[in-house]
């Protein structure tokens, strides 16, 4: 007697293995995606927050005034932020590679531009104003890292594990900025800003470089052929609130990014070296808590990321309180309450991403990341604006608790409740 048995029916592929291109790629294919996109944001991330590590060594090289410095820093901040939810857009639109590509090439020409033509040398120093200039468009161009990278990670990984992909592709942000704060200071102390441009460009070339090469876009719809009635994310109150939030807690972010250096170097005495290692300990320590938040929340099925934002925020308050109450402590303490801060201030986008790009859904994550990138850099772009104007009319505790404490409060306050998720979602 022969027993008739059914064949198994083939399960569904969990995730895409055909790019937008046509060419069928290995289930490993997401983690190049992901690991291009890691190297890319680096590459950016050493611009605009290792230039700030050479603060102290900037101002007195460009001979600027603490305004002047401030103006500066601000610059490459400031090109990213008025046009990075247009990039996010322009990735939802008509993909990222061509947004990458257009993005990193024109960053790479501009810190080139820098590099040959806007450092000082044989005594003439170049005009700070043309400096600022030629780095806002570097950030302006190099800001579409932030949206169409992310939108590529999103499209390739599947759900359930988007928050620890995007947490690690997040996480290249504070790891540039430990390349660059271990990286910049030392160039620029013993061979000038020349070469300290130049590393920047190289990086920003090679990351250009990997896109062209191996990036090949997820299927997923553009938005202008998708139809969707789904409202656009700019057009929700909810996403808007989390994206108000990336704001205020980058305010206290970029108070250590910016001015920590010279609140220890000025205030508590301490040398370049030792700062630079404290900066890089920040940045590292918020890249490992990017990665852990992404990876924890992912286990609960992307539940409690809001949670894990607001008791960040209490305790970054709580931190900078205790610098402003006691600016006069051992240099020890102050320290560890700035490491404190600065790491849980760099270390809440990871699943402060995964969250507004999973309200927005994968097709129009790019324009929700826009979004997010636009405020998390009109906070980068104020915090050096602000910093010496209270300098002027007060001192450091109240740099502490205006630009840290306070912004950290409200964050806590205006972030949304925690919504229920289903076990598995993301």
């Amino acid at each position: 007697m022969v027993q008739l048995t059914t064949p198994p029916t083939p399960a569904a592929p969990a995730e895409p293995t055909v790019g937008r291109s046509g060419k069928v790629h290995g289930t490993r294919y997401k983690w190049g995606i992901l690991w291009i996109g890691i190297f890319a944001q680096a590459a950016f991330s050493a611009t605009f927050q290792g230039i700030p590590t050479s603060g102290s060594i900037l101002q007195t090289a460009y001979e600027l005034t603490t305004g002047q410095l401030g103006f500066v820093l601000a610059a490459v901040t400031a090109g990213i932020f008025v046009t990075d939810v247009f990039w996010g857009i322009l990735s939802d639109r008509i993909g990222e590679r061509v947004v990458l590509i257009t993005g990193l090439s024109g960053t790479t020409i501009a810190l080139a531009l820098v590099t040959v033509f806007l450092v000082p040398s044989g005594g003439a120093v170049p005009s700070y104003v043309a400096l600022a200039v030629v780095l806002f468009f570097a950030g302006a161009l190099g800001g579409c890292v932030n949206g169409a990278s992310g939108r590529a990670v999103m499209g390739w990984f599947p759900p359930a594990k988007r928050g620890f992909a995007i947490s690690l592709r997040v996480a290249a942000v504070p790891a540039g900025g430990a390349i660059g704060a271990a990286v910049l200071p030392p160039l620029a102390l013993g061979a000038g800003f020349r070469w300290v441009f130049a590393f920047l460009t190289v990086f920003c070339l090679l990351a250009t470089l990997a896109v062209v090469i191996w990036l090949d876009e997820p299927p997923l719809a553009r938005t202008k052929d998708a139809g969707s009635t789904a409202p656009s994310p700019l057009k929700r109150w909810d996403i808007w609130r989390v994206a108000i939030t990336a704001f205020l807690l980058d305010l206290p972010q970029f108070l250590v990014l910016t001015f920590g250096s010279v609140f220890l170097h000025t205030v508590k005495g301490m040398s370049i070296g030792s700062i630079a290692v404290l900066l890089v300990a920040v940045q590292i320590l918020g890249a490992v808590s990017r990665v852990w938040g992404g990876r924890w929340t992912d286990r609960q099925g992307g539940r409690y990321r809001r949670t894990l934002v607001t008791a960040y925020s209490w305790v970054i308050a709580v931190a900078y309180t205790g610098i402003a109450l006691f600016e006069s402590s051992p240099t020890w303490v102050v320290a560890g309450l700035l490491i404190l801060a600065g790491f849980l201030s760099c270390g809440w986008h990871g699943v402060h991403y995964a969250e507004i790009a999973t309200m927005a859904g994968a097709e129009r994550s790019g324009t929700a990341l826009g979004l997010e990138n636009t405020m998390v850099f009109a906070g980068a772009f104020a915090t050096p604006l602000l910093i010496p104007l209270l300098l002027d009319v007060s001192g450091w505790p109240v740099v502490m608790l205006v630009i840290g404490a306070a912004p950290a409060v409200l964050s806590a306050l205006l972030m949304p409740r925690e919504l229920p998720r289903s076990a598995g979602a993301a």
